[in-house]
Order: C-alpha cells, then sequence, then structure tokens
C-alpha cells in the first residue's frame, strides 16, 4: 500500500471502473471524479455512484458542467445517437457521440482537485485499440497534457510535485480490460456503457459504447451482466 492520493475519472462504465480497480489494487486512496455535464441520461452516474460505493473510494464528487451550452454532440445536443446491427458496422472517422474537448475538460478538473489534495497521480480509462475513435483517447495527447499539467500548476512549477497521468487501459482491447478487471474482482453488473438507454435504464446494445462492449465480452468467452433492452441479448 502506498498510500498516496489519486484522482481517478470515473463514469460509471467499463474502463474507468477497470481503472479505479487498478489504482485501488497499487495501493492508491481513491478520491473519484464524475460529471453531469449535460449528457443525454443519469443512468451512468447511477452507476459511477454504485461503482464507487462498492469499491469503497475514499471519496466521491460529482461535479456540474452543463456542455449543452456548446452541443455539437449526440451526447449533448438534439443529435440521434448512432445505431448499428454489430461493433463491424463502425465507421473509420470521429463519430457524432464525441463531445468536443471533453477529456481535456474532464483532466483539468481532475488536475485542479489533484493539487488541492497534494496528489501527484490522476488515472483515466481510456485506450486507443477498441475505442470508438476520439482524438482525445491516444497516447500523444496524455503525454501532451501530463507535459501541459506540470507547466501549468503551482506544485508543477514550484517543483513539489510531478503530476503524472496513468491511463494503464492504453494498450489493451476491450476483452483484456474486462480480463484484467475480473483479476481484481471488478463487478461489471454495477456498470453502465450505453450511450442511448431505454426509459427503464437498460442498455441498447446498438450504439457504438454498447457494441464495443458486447465485443469485448464476447472475445473473453464471457456474458455480459448487464441488462439490454427487449431482451436483445
Amino acid at each position: 500500500m502506498n498510500g498516496k492520493n489519486a484522482v481517478v475519472l470515473v463514469s460509471g462504465g467499463l474502463d474507468s471502473t477497470t481503472v479505479l480497480a487498478i489504482a485501488k489494487h497499487e495501493g492508491y486512496r481513491v478520491n473519484a471524479l464524475s460529471f453531469r455535464y449535460g449528457q443525454r441520461h443519469a443512468v451512468e452516474l447511477d452507476a459511477a455512484r454504485r461503482v464507487a460505493s462498492a469499491m469503497g473510494v475514499d471519496r466521491h464528487v460529482i461535479a456540474d458542467i452543463d456542455l449543452r451550452a456548446f452541443g455539437g454532440s449526440a451526447l449533448t445536443d438534439a443529435i440521434d445517437v448512432p445505431k448499428h446491427e454489430s461493433a463491424a458496422e463502425l465507421g473509420e472517422g470521429i463519430p457524432v457521440t464525441y463531445v468536443p474537448a471533453r477529456n481535456t475538460i474532464f483532466l483539468s478538473f481532475a488536475l485542479a482537485w489533484a493539487e488541492t489534495l497534494n496528489a501527484s497521480d490522476i488515472f483515466i480509462g481510456v485506450n486507443a485499440l477498441d475505442y470508438s475513435g476520439y482524438p482525445d483517447c491516444r497516447p500523444d495527447y496524455i503525454a501532451a497534457f501530463e507535459t501541459m499539467a506540470n507547466l501549468a500548476t503551482k506544485a508543477g512549477v514550484e517543483g513539489t510535485s510531478r503530476f503524472t497521468i496513468h491511463a494503464p487501459l492504453m494498450t489493451l482491447d476491450k476483452a483484456g480490460i474486462i480480463r484484467r478487471g475480473l483479476e481484481l474482482g471488478v463487478d461489471y453488473g454495477l456498470t453502465h456503457s450505453c450511450y442511448d438507454p431505454t426509459p427503464e435504464g437498460e442498455s441498447c446494445g446498438t450504439c457504438d459504447s454498447c457494441l464495443l462492449r458486447l465485443k469485448g465480452f464476447q472475445e473473453a468467452g464471457l456474458a455480459d451482466p448487464v441488462r439490454y433492452g427487449g431482451g436483445r441479448f
């Protein structure tokens, strides 16, 4: 147990929950940070609360930022969430579910909180294999943000600590992420990944996020424990 404070971005989804488990396993005192950012639904925040409670974080903060003021994404604007029959149909470009600068905004909030906690470690669940093509999930982006964090903060300038942005899932596909989480005792039944859940809170099974999640469980040889609308899976 290293006993150091860390800020972990927790959306309630599969990836961030796995990262939380990794931070706990490495002995960090976890301060979980989630966002009410004007997203289409609150189901993921309910999942974030469940995950934070079940995994015994030291503190869980839900910060309010209303990105609906800018729109420009199917998650924050009146734009339909794309649906597909299979993960093979997912395109190569950046999809309309990309929220402009979202990870930069989230990491900036995490950085501000880390400074107040005298923490130098921030964890985020991005990966560059089974993902939706978002530009702020790439290794170059994480490295650039880490450089900026050490230039733009009192702690960085005074040399009292050096910030590290941990992205432990970066080189894993979804199946690998799931296997790692299960090794650490993650209950994926607590999580939620769907962009466009049913009114009952069940996953749609056809948005990009659902399809990548289902692909991961299939490749891991496991059944996804969450419920999908209409008994689809």
